[in-house]
């Protein structure tokens, strides 16, 4: 692989990439914000090397064969062994980016300067990150084309949906348990990687349910089964229809429920990640966290999902969890606050 371009990255770049990721994942935000360096930086271009993918996967406005020949040129481009160049995948990829773009599309736009300062990154963690990544964009270039006829994602089981959040998320959890791995016993790696699963899918699980409407109305997908919104009599091209209020409710408490199975297991994985190379606890904790109180509002009020279009924890919420973990927090600390914010709002 080859950006086709033959300046080094410079500071001004990578300081771009933290930026752009502020700008497009409120997340990703906090995560990378609670990291230290080197780890803060891997994470940093690891996810912006998967946005391009999921920004072309999720783009309603393009073909699903042409997202599916862009998703399949960028693996190309992410492949040492390839020729492919920025330059050609940029040629391919810029008729697409829309002239009002947002924050996502900055980045695509930007794909070669997120690839130069990618490459510049040590051997180690460079080849760590680069696997999961190509197995994300090949997983997106596959569900792409298994709906190519549908003009968008209609999953149609829950093992279909879990297979879709493993290319979607599951492969970030295996970048980010190759980095915070490296030099752990070989019994606390193997618990990783067996947990890693579970924290992933938890989190893609979540955002699944929260965001129904969004999915379908700016992205033209339905992650929602279509097994269970059939048990419910809801046609999945209306799913967002206020007659099918009452079914896609219950379908949107189906899956917090799924993703609740996975609580203890991604507990786990926090409770034994290291805190080397830069990493920290309170990184991975607070994501966690805000699921949990996600998951809370959407047992409460599933409602709203069809109703206003998201449910969210409120922002006081949210800012009185990051202040807990301004202080000392211990790993077992998470049992009681897992415990707290299921219950209630922690700022109550």
């Amino acid at each position: 692989m080859t950006t086709g371009q033959t300046e080094p990255p410079t500071d001004a770049d990578l300081k771009w990439c933290y930026d752009a990721v502020h700008g497009v994942s409120r997340t990703f935000s906090i995560t990378i914000d609670r990291l230290e360096e080197p780890m803060a930086r891997h994470i940093c271009l690891g996810y912006l090397l998967c946005r391009v993918a999921d920004t072309i996967e999720d783009a309603g406005h393009i073909p699903p064969e042409v997202q599916t020949e862009l998703l399949t040129d960028y693996d190309r481009l992410l492949d040492p062994n390839s020729d492919q160049t920025a330059v050609a995948f940029m040629d391919d990829v810029e008729p697409w980016i829309p002239d009002e773009r947002n924050e996502d599309w900055d980045v695509v736009a930007e794909t070669p300067r997120v690839l130069r300062t990618f490459e510049s990154l040590d051997d180690e963690p460079r080849e760590i990150m680069r696997e999961p990544v190509r197995e994300l964009v090949d997983g997106m270039a596959m569900f792409t084309s298994r709906y190519a006829d549908e003009g968008g994602l209609r999953l149609q089981t829950l093992e279909e949906l879990e297979e879709y959040c493993w290319y979607a998320a599951g492969t970030v959890g295996t970048l980010i348990t190759g980095l915070v791995a490296r030099g752990a016993s070989q019994e606390r790696a193997e618990e990783l990687r067996e947990n890693a699963r579970s924290f992933a899918l938890l989190l893609q699980l979540v955002n699944i349910a929260k965001d129904v409407e969004s999915d379908y109305h700016d992205e033209n997908n339905v992650y929602l089964p279509a097994e269970w919104l059939e048990a419910e009599n809801v046609d999945v091209e209306q799913v967002t229809d206020m007659d099918n209020h009452g079914g896609v409710t219950n379908v949107i408490k189906r899956v917090t429920g799924r993703a609740e199975t996975y609580l203890d297991d991604a507990q786990r994985y926090l409770e034994v990640v290291p805190e080397t190379h830069g990493n920290r606890l309170s990184a991975w904790a607070i994501p966690y966290l805000l699921a949990v109180g996600t998951m809370r509002e959407l047992r409460e009020r599933p409602e709203d999902v069809v109703r206003e279009g998201d449910v969210k924890i409120s922002r006081t919420e949210v800012y009185a969890l990051l202040q807990t973990f301004e202080g000392d927090i211990s790993r077992s600390t998470l049992a009681e606050l897992r415990r707290e914010m299921a219950e209630k709002p922690l700022h109550q």
